[in-house]
């Protein structure tokens, strides 16, 4: 009866009452609410100077405005087929050799029934992942360089000469093998918990059926993190025009701008460096459209071809 009365209440009394029973809840939901407001809600306002002549002295009200000549500009310039060929190749590699070994990686340490052995792995591939981007590259550098032991030991397999870095043909690879190095054991992490959660009379039961651990594998671990294989693929083709500026900027130069100057760095050189904010702007718009479309259009298909998706 009691639950009858409360649900028959306005919708500010029953409100104000769940306050009431849980004011912690609602404090760090008001908490939460702020941080958005602040740090990802507002800064859209500045959004506006792509489509104006911005001027830091008028400010955002007093600049003019200009519409969409700040994007003709960018679809129009040299830069703008570099910049998507590398952004869109830098990341399908990511995309390609980064997305899968994760999973694979996680299949197979779940095979592992050594503890000891299981945890020592993981923790080895973890580590890299708290290495701070800044110290990556310049381990990156060091060893591709022109007398770095990788250097070394490439040219003196395949009679590449020079360093590995400064070669813009080498850019893509070193980017890719670094990224996949540094991530995938952390990206495992994900994976390892779905399996967790699958209820092991299924094993038993395709054990009973005859199957091996590699049928196992397949018909069993695979099918039962799909549903989280499907939501990260969907993230991942949502995030393809985000790839890291600051290991992109850290590791390349000017010899290497051909294949290895993206969206994200050329933003920050138009804007930190030239000054350009409405241009730069403009581009980071763009990039954010794109990734929106992509996400949306990934999302459609899964939910498609497997009927689950992130909505």
């Amino acid at each position: 009866m009691s639950q009858i009365r409360y649900s028959r209440l306005p919708f500010h009394k029953r409100l104000a009452a769940n306050i009431r029973r849980h004011p912690a809840l609602y404090i760090m939901l008001i908490i939460l609410m702020v941080y958005f407001a602040i740090f990802c809600y507002w800064p859209m306002y500045g959004n506006i100077i792509a489509f104006q002549n911005y001027k830091p002295i008028k400010g955002i009200l007093g600049s003019k405005f200009v519409g969409l000549k700040n994007f003709q500009k960018f679809f129009g310039s040299y830069y703008f087929g570099r910049l998507m060929r590398n952004t869109l190749l830098i990341s399908f590699y990511n995309l390609l050799f980064g997305f899968p070994l994760p999973i694979a990686f996680a299949v197979l340490l779940n095979e592992v029934h050594n503890q000891a052995f299981k945890r020592t792995v993981q923790t080895i591939t973890y580590l890299p992942h708290f290495i701070t981007t800044v110290v990556v590259c310049s381990m990156i550098t060091q060893f591709t360089n022109s007398e770095g032991f990788i250097t070394q030991f490439v040219n003196a397999m395949s009679g590449h000469e020079g360093s590995l870095i400064g070669d813009p043909m080498a850019f893509r690879t070193i980017y890719t093998v670094s990224g996949v190095w540094q991530s995938f054991g952390w990206n495992s992490i994900i994976y390892i918990a779905a399996i967790s959660g699958i209820n092991p009379d299924l094993y038993e039961a395709a054990t009973i059926d005859g199957a091996n651990r590699a049928q196992c594998m397949w018909h069993v671990t695979l099918p039962g993190i799909r549903e989280t294989i499907v939501i990260m693929l969907i993230m991942a083709c949502g995030r393809l025009m985000n790839v890291g500026w600051e290991k992109a900027f850290l590791l390349q130069s000017e010899a290497t701008y051909e294949t290895s100057d993206i969206i994200s760095t050329y933003v920050y050189r138009k804007g930190f460096t030239e000054n350009d904010y409405s241009y730069s702007t403009a581009v980071n718009i763009f990039n954010s459209v794109i990734n929106l479309i992509l996400l949306t259009a990934t999302n459609k298909i899964s939910n498609k071809l497997s009927g689950s998706g992130l909505w």
